[in-house]
């Protein structure tokens, strides 16, 4: 079997008599050539092809899970973001709905809090008041899993992640083998996202990030079997003829089991966070385009038209309506708690969250009555409310809050400053990492600091992509989309259409604080535009010798260059203790501090 079937261009037209072509499957059945085809690069393989095909894989992700496991807890305090998401996951988990908690003069979390939760005490960390939670709880539900098994403590609310990366990989092996036919490029993709420092950080952090990039890694690994799974039911509608006859809109199949998990797993990422809209949109179109190639290759006429009627509504309804209803289902705690939000999110407490946000030094008069007098909390005693089903009542309170969710997103933010914040335009170069948790000033008097008389040492957790992968996968993504349009490969365009719709969005609105970090959703594309090239690279089995043994140098120089860049970002990755001199060494640019 070649490393890439370089023959599977579906997307173009193939002669009538190709299609219809009888061709032998490893088993010596005889099917249709388009049959065939269309089933894809796995099929026909023999049982113990298909038992490496998931062994290999499985012992990549039990590799990575390990690599997360090793000092989980370490730092053994709130990350960054954490103190929100942690904190939120608990209350979800004991409280059934975010509730607010005690804080400083300033509005953040109370040290003291951090002090008495670390210490094991979590009775009377919340007031009790519901809280303006402003991702949905998808992502924090998870969390709050470790936490039911591990404590209220580091290592139970990072658990969920590092399970997530370590399911990313496996997800990635898979995806990359379907869409190649070769396990070796599959591990290949397992691997490069393994030894990405993003990757690795958000693995082991309870941010919501990296449960966003599973989830669209997952729908897309379903769009992609469902390409597989619909093109074959469309080929079998040809029977003994040539193709579909003249005016025939070709097989109509209204239920496509692939396309409905596509669904589901979007709605899980957009109840996560609302950025994976999208991706939902972007592949939602280039299913349909599918769809439509699909129908062209086997004669029918106008199939953008009659594949947008035919596929495209059924599409519309597995993808948008599905997801729409498994994410309005992840409120479902919201939902449950809502009168706690009805009683006391009165219309002031509703201008104090939207009016503080918008920037009071541009505009003073703005209120949440000035983008909908309609808009403010319901209460209980009132004579419309009393008239409504408690089911839609709570269903107008949970549209409310997703306006309050919205202003905060497009007002408060935007008079916001970070330190760490970074511009989209900048994150595939790597130009801006966040620093997570730092531990400055250690004296050489502590054990483990090998500093010299008058230095010190530094402890840091850096959450920085892979620069050897990253800046490759820049030029891997600029090949994809010259193959993409040029030789008319279909999973180039994955890769393409997957790195834009998770990256281009956030140029909307850099004007507010957003962090690298956000660009985890766009890495396991870049991966695949990794793993497709090096598979061009090397070319099938049918070519020279020496081209593919110049293409096997190149390809495994790079994943040793990734490997090794990984290793020596690991003490900034992992909170080790390093020299003052030995951290500047891995600080390539000022940009990086």
């Amino acid at each position: 079997m070649s490393v890439v079937d370089e023959a599977e261009r579906p997307e173009r037209a193939e002669p009538a008599e190709r299609l219809v072509g009888l061709s032998r499957t490893a088993s010596g059945a005889r099917v249709p050539l388009a049959v065939q085809r269309a089933l894809g690069p796995l099929h026909g393989l023999s049982r113990r092809e298909r038992l490496i095909g998931w062994l290999c894989p499985l012992a990549l992700t039990l590799l990575a899970l390990g690599f997360r496991l090793v000092g989980l807890g370490n730092p053994a305090r709130f990350a960054f973001d954490e103190t929100y998401y942690a904190k939120d996951a608990w209350s979800l988990l004991n409280n059934g709905f975010a509730q607010t908690y005690r804080t400083d003069a300033d509005g953040n979390p109370d040290n003291e809090i951090n002090d008495d939760i670390l210490a094991g005490y979590t009775s009377d960390v919340w007031t009790g008041e519901p809280s303006l939670a402003v991702h949905p709880d998808v992502g924090k539900w998870l969390i709050a899993l470790g936490e039911q098994a591990f404590g209220m403590n580091p290592f139970g609310w990072r658990i969920a992640a590092a399970v997530a990366g370590a399911l990313m990989v496996l997800v990635m092996c898979r995806l990359v083998r379907r869409m190649t036919g070769s396990t070796a490029l599959g591990c290949i993709a397992g691997l490069l996202l393994m030894l990405d420092g993003l990757h690795f950080v958000l693995s082991r952090l309870a941010l919501l990030d990296i449960f966003l990039a599973l989830f669209l890694l997952l729908a897309v690994s379903c769009l992609v079997a469902d390409r597989d799974w619909h093109r074959a039911r469309l080929a079998r509608g040809v029977g003994s003829g040539a193709s579909y006859p003249p005016g025939a809109w070709g097989r109509r199949i209204l239920f496509r089991p692939w396309l409905l998990a596509a669904g589901v797993w979007f709605g899980l990422a957009a109840g996560t966070k609302w950025a994976a809209v999208y991706p939902l949109a972007a592949f939602g179109v280039l299913c349909w385009i599918w769809s439509s190639g699909a129908r062209r290759s086997l004669g029918v006429r106008w199939p953008l038209v009659k594949g947008a009627i035919a596929d495209g509504l059924p599409a519309f309804v597995h993808l948008v309506v599905v997801a729409a209803m498994v994410y309005i289902a992840t409120w479902g705690g919201w939902l449950a708690h809502a009168n706690e939000y009805e009683e006391q999110l009165s219309a002031t407490q509703y201008r104090q969250y939207t009016g503080q946000g918008h920037c009071a030094e541009d505009d003073d008069s703005y209120v949440a009555t000035d983008l909908d007098t309609d808009r403010r909390w319901p209460t209980a005693d009132e004579p419309d409310a009393k008239g409504l089903a408690e089911a839609w009542q709570s269903l107008r309170s949970l549209w409310y809050y997703h306006q309050d969710v919205y202003t905060f997103h497009t007002h408060f933010l935007n008079c916001s400053t970070h330190f760490y914040a970074s511009k989209p335009s900048s994150w595939l170069l790597v130009n801006r990492p966040v620093g997570v948790a730092v531990t400055n000033d250690i004296p050489p008097s502590e054990p483990g600091c090998d500093a010299p008389a008058g230095s010190d040492c530094i402890k840091q957790v850096l959450l920085i992509p892979t620069p050897v992968l990253w800046w490759g996968g820049f030029v891997a993504l600029l090949f994809a989309a010259v193959m993409w349009i040029g030789a008319r490969d279909w999973r180039y365009g994955v890769a393409v259409v997957g790195t834009l719709s998770t990256w281009l969005p956030w140029m909307m609105y850099d004007d507010r604080p957003i962090f690298i970090f956000y660009a985890i959703a766009t890495l396991p594309f870049l991966v695949l535009a990794l793993a497709l090239s090096i598979g061009t690279l090397i070319g099938g089995s049918r070519l020279p010798s020496s081209r593919r043994t110049v293409g096997v140098v190149v390809g495994g120089a790079f994943v040793v260059l990734v490997l090794v860049n990984f290793a020596w970002f690991w003490p900034i990755l992992t909170n080790q203790m390093l020299t003052h001199s030995e951290w500047l060494d891995r600080i390539w640019f000022s940009r990086w501090v």
